[in-house]
This record gives structure tokens, C-alpha cells and sequence, in this order.
């Protein structure tokens, strides 16, 4: 007889989860059992948009689907504010957990789901998708096998209409969660520039230690635009910028990144190519020509690799410490804005 399949709860039931869903239902593997929302309409959407699911139960809150389905699983895409307590109470009720980005809004509350996993002994995954996309691997791969020597500074750009999308809305009668900073726990930083913040210290393997910031609200009330200052634990050092008040595509991101090492450097570009896809470039120092970087390796999304973590198949890729790692950053970014001076990363909670 084959395993039994891994039967996997949904906690928020909005778009983001949609695109869950739309991976989850082709995974052989996967039964959804359930899945809660406040909103009611939401329940009914999810079961419209995807027939498989007619019957499964539906419920207002993440306790009542935990008590009455009792999922192996779950995948919670919620507020950034409410990340912490449910993925705590779901794996105090005995389920594994892929929570969507960021993991939580303050290092505290990193320290505390780790906690919380190692006493489970249940696997935390955070939904940064480009932790198994084939590009990000091969960077990684590049880095890790000293292809660039020892990593010495990054200077990177992200750039999204974000903040016009938000007053459009407003403009219309709805107020997004997303700029209300006590569920969101803060803007563009937070937001799409968390997944910028991610990749870079996944792929260096870096340790902030000092952080110094400057960032601009507008009218939006959470921060839009960012210029932070990163020296590492390593020595190393990084130049981040994040605009969220910028032209574009929709809310299509574009990120230019240069990765510098004592050798050679990668360079990574998602500019408007077609397709929005990524390209990835390695030169070495005293080389006129980029270099041979071999075949990109085969990715993932985060979905299957959260199945195959459980099953045992593989490392888990996005560990809480990886969440724990971007909201150091992020944290002592916020913090140093709102002083106006460098903040140690060591002293955050």
C-alpha cells in the first residue's frame, strides 16, 4: 500500500491562499480537509474556484478547524499580525506548518515559534518560494562552493508600484490590511521587500549585526521607501533599497542585485524581461568573459517541498530561522529609522 496521503488545513481563505490551493489540489499526495476565514464569503469562493473541494468543512477560526478536522498539516496565509499565534497553536495541536511570508512581525516572536517547533517536533516551513526556484539554487550553489570567494558586499534594488495600488484601493472604500500597520506590522519592507531581504541572507548565508535605516511614509502611514545599511556578523556589508512608490507592471516586482566577492561577483536582474524571469550572470575578478556557471538545477515550489520535508524526503530549505534572520533586519531597520541611528541587532529581543 502506498503512504497515506497528507491531509493539510487552510488557515485564511484570501487570494494569497488561492494560489496554495491551485498547487495543493494537483498533488496527488495532498487532502485538503479543511480550511477557515472570517469572512464567510470566503468559504464559499474557495469551494466555487475549485469543485474538488465542495465538501470540505469550512470554519470562522483557526481553533475551531484545528479542534474539529485535526490536520496533519496546515498552511497559513493570514495578516502578518496573526502568524504568530496560529502557527503556534497549530503546532501545539500536533500539525506541521508552511506559513506564508514574512513569519512573524518581531524577532520576540521568532524566538517563540521557534520555540514552540523544537518542543512539537513539527516542521516549520516559511513560504519563500524562491528558496526552491532554480535560479536562487544555483546562486547559492555558486556562493557555497566558493565560486566568488568569500562574500564581501551586496548591493541590491527592488522596485514595485505598491504604494499607488494601496491608495487605489482607499480610493475605492477599502482600506488594505496591509497598510494598517497593526496587522501588517509595517509596509513595503515587510511586504514584497521581505522576499528581497530573505534571498539575500539565504543565499550569502550572512548574520546581520548592525543595521541603519531611513525610510519615508508618505501618506500611507507604514514605511514605502527604505535605505538601509547592513554590516555583517561576517564583515561584510550591504546596500539595500526598497521602493514601493515606483512605476511598474501591476504589482509585478523588479529587482536588480549584485552579490560581491573577494573573486568575482553573480549578478541577478528581474528587470522587465519576458516573463519576468530572473537572469543570473558570474564573472571573475581578472576575467573579461562570464564564466560557465553549469546547468540551473531543478526547483520546486514551496507546497511540494513542504509535502516532501513532512515525508522526510529532504532538508527543509526555509526554516523559522530563516524567518527569525529577515525580521533581525527588518526589525533593527524599523527601529533605526524611527531613532535615526545605527541599531546592533544583538540588542532586539
Amino acid at each position: 500500500m502506498g503512504e497515506a496521503r497528507v491531509r493539510v488545513g487552510l488557515i485564511g481563505l484570501g487570494n494569497n491562499m488561492l494560489s496554495h490551493v491551485g498547487r495543493l489540489v494537483q498533488m496527488p499526495e495532498v487532502e485538503i480537509v479543511g480550511g477557515c476565514d472570517p469572512v464567510t464569503e470566503m468559504h464559499d469562493r474557495v469551494r466555487d474556484r475549485y469543485p474538488a473541494l465542495a465538501g470540505i468543512p469550512t470554519f470562522a477560526t483557526h481553533e475551531e478547524l484545528l479542534r474539529e478536522v485535526a490536520p496533519e498539516a496546515v498552511i497559513i496565509s493570514t495578516p502578518h499580525a496573526f502568524h504568530c499565534r496560529q502557527t503556534i497553536d497549530a503546532l501545539e495541536s500536533g500539525a506541521h506548518v508552511l506559513v506564508e511570508k514574512p513569519l512573524v512581525n518581531s524577532v520576540r516572536e521568532a524566538h517563540e515559534v521557534i520555540r514552540a517547533r523544537d518542543a512539537s517536533g513539527k516542521v516549520v516551513m516559511v513560504s519563500y518560494q524562491r528558496h526552491t526556484q532554480a535560479p536562487y539554487l544555483k546562486i547559492k550553489e555558486l556562493i557555497d562552493t566558493g565560486r566568488i570567494g568569500d562574500v564581501e558586499m551586496v548591493v541590491a534594488l527592488q522596485n514595485q508600484m505598491w504604494l499607488n495600488g494601496m491608495r487605489r484601493r482607499i480610493a475605492a472604500g477599502t482600506v488594505p490590511w496591509r497598510v494598517q500597520a497593526h496587522l501588517s506590522g509595517g509596509g513595503q519592507i515587510n511586504d514584497s521587500g521581505s522576499h528581497l531581504v530573505d534571498i539575500l541572507l539565504h543565499v550569502t548565508g550572512l548574520e546581520p549585526a548592525h543595521v541603519y535605516a531611513a525610510q519615508q511614509a508618505f501618506d500611507a502611514g507604514v514605511d514605502i521607501n527604505s535605505a538601509v545599511t547592513v554590516r555583517f556578523t561576517s564583515g561584510a556589508q550591504a546596500s539595500l533599497s526598497i521602493v514601493g512608490n515606483a512605476p511598474g507592471i501591476g504589482a509585478s516586482v523588479w529587482e536588480d542585485v549584485t552579490i560581491y566577492g573577494s573573486t568575482g561577483a553573480i549578478y541577478y536582474r528581474m528587470m522587465g524581461q519576458p516573463g519576468f524571469e530572473p537572469v543570473v550572470e558570474l564573472r571573475r575578478i581578472g576575467e573579461s568573459e562570464p564564466a560557465d556557471m553549469g546547468p540551473l538545477p531543478e526547483g520546486t515550489t514551496p507546497d511540494q517541498h513542504f509535502v516532501d520535508v513532512i515525508r522526510g524526503r529532504t532538508a527543509n530549505l526555509a526554516p523559522a530561522e530563516c524567518g527569525l534572520r529577515v525580521m533581525q533586519l527588518t526589525e533593527a531597520a524599523w527601529k533605526s529609522a524611527e531613532i535615526g541611528a545605527a541599531v546592533e541587532v544583538a540588542s532586539l529581543a
